[in-house]
């Protein structure tokens, strides 16, 4: 288990110990597919947020000797990435909220 779990996550496992062998058990599974979903809904806000990024950075220019080529490129769009994950971790948007949302719905149908 991650050492930054979710505090729906915490709560579900606290809750889990409660109870009868059987029912413990499938709490602890709730609770490990909870943090799965959350984990996922946080990547996909990462990837929305970098990829809406990109175009800002589509239009700088760069010069020689420090600039440019492939390999601006390719740091340019890790760069992006970082800035998408790090935005979705501190909740910025907020898009990660409700995916999470969406995707425990769809599983409890």
């Amino acid at each position: 288990m991650s050492m930054d779990m979710s505090q729906d996550t915490t709560i579900a496992l606290m809750r889990a110990t409660q109870g009868n062998g059987t029912d413990v058990a499938k709490k602890i599974n709730n609770a490990r597919q909870l943090e799965k979903i959350a984990s996922a809904a946080e990547e996909f806000e990462a990837v929305f947020i970098s990829e809406m990024m990109k175009p800002m950075f589509e239009g700088i220019s760069t010069e020689a000797p420090f600039g440019g080529g492939k390999g601006e490129e390719i740091f340019r769009s890790m760069l992006l990435q970082e800035y998408g994950k790090t935005m979705a971790k501190n909740n910025s948007i907020g898009i990660a909220d409700s995916v999470k949302r969406e995707l425990i719905k769809s599983q409890e149908q």
